[in-house]
């Protein structure tokens, strides 16, 4: 009975191999194809997301958010934003424009113009989230430090500040 098992469970090994592979492959296409331009995610987005990134700076904002995520510099969602605002981390804050309900999030910007922190709105949290290598989307992030990309950091600092009300004055 030993010997009719054994070839049973390496082709059960085989078969998951497979399927990861063919999984993997058809995940690639859909992204590619099936990916909504940065208009269409525009008309998704709620009344709260003024200052929305343009569509230049949304793809520099995700590229420093995955920098800081592999530089393991960078906060994850409302909770743990709010944690670090109350720690003190300093640094620019990237939100998503498409959160919905608006409650979950809607405290944010004010708590950031309390703690000075830059801040930025992109239209998509399934995008922000797949540049914060989660699997997950992501509604927030604070990127903490400028060791990550001191240029495209400041690029975005710059940019958050000419959007916020608080700094015209």
């Amino acid at each position: 009975m030993s010997d009719t098992e054994e070839p049973k469970a390496k082709k059960q090994k085989l078969s998951k191999k497979e399927r990861k592979k063919s999984i993997g492959g058809d995940d690639k296409e859909e992204t590619s194809a099936d990916a909504p331009t940065y208009e269409e995610r525009c008309e998704a987005i709620n009344i709260l997301a003024s200052p929305l990134a343009s569509k230049k700076s949304t793809k520099k904002a995700h590229k420093l958010v995955r920098k800081a995520t592999q530089s393991k510099s960078l906060r994850r969602g409302v909770k743990e934003l709010v944690k670090g605002l109350r720690k003190g981390d300093k640094g620019i804050a990237i939100l998503a424009g498409d959160v919905f309900p608006i409650d979950v999030m809607s405290h944010l910007p004010i708590l950031l113009e309390e703690h000075n922190v830059p801040y930025l709105f992109v239209p998509s949290k399934r995008d922000l989230g797949a540049a914060a290598c989660t699997k997950r989307p992501t509604s927030c992030v604070l990127v903490k430090d400028k060791k990550v990309d001191k240029e495209l950091f400041d690029l975005l600092v710059e940019e958050a500040k000419a959007y916020d009300p608080t700094s015209k004055n």
